[in-house]
């Protein structure tokens, strides 16, 4: 599990903008926002929260990626859905295995593994600079942009 402080794992990640992204090295800062589903609702108003700020990102030199486990037809059809202006990357379990965010969840009694929603922010070198575990959407995506500004 990774945590503020610590270097980020040597992933390089690809996204649906056709970017690929070290993330050991992103050259600059990096939000990665890992979420459970596309098209479901939380998700799907995280995404839009984090659009809605994507001229603001850029303005701050922040690169924003959502990550989830859905494959790259879904992200494409979640994106063109929602006129999603935030890169999706597809992960095969490497990533949130290496910021352990594939976790152990329970739903009315069952347990099954599932995505934590959580968000990192990665400095230019590498180093994870904040993390936030289990977030709740409302107003999230802002939050980082303010840490992402003071950072």
């Amino acid at each position: 599990m990774i945590d503020e402080g610590q270097k980020a794992p040597s992933i390089a990640v690809a996204t649906t903008s056709g970017e690929t992204v070290d993330l050991a090295a992103p050259g600059g800062k990096v939000v990665v926002y890992f979420y459970p589903k596309d098209d479901t609702s939380g998700c799907t108003k995280e995404a839009q929260e984090f659009t809605a700020l994507a001229d603001d990102y850029a303005a701050a030199g922040v690169k924003v990626i959502g990550v989830s486990r859905d494959d790259a037809k879904s992200h494409d059809k979640f994106i063109a859905k929602y006129d999603l202006k935030v890169p999706l990357a597809v992960d095969d379990g490497a990533l949130s295995g290496a910021f352990g965010t594939w976790v152990e969840k329970s739903m009315y009694g069952r347990k099954y593994m599932g995505m934590e929603r959580s968000t990192f922010l990665i400095g230019a070198d590498g180093t994870v600079l904040k993390a936030w575990r289990k977030v709740k959407v409302p107003g999230h995506a802002a939050a980082v942009l303010k840490a992402a500004s003071d950072a």
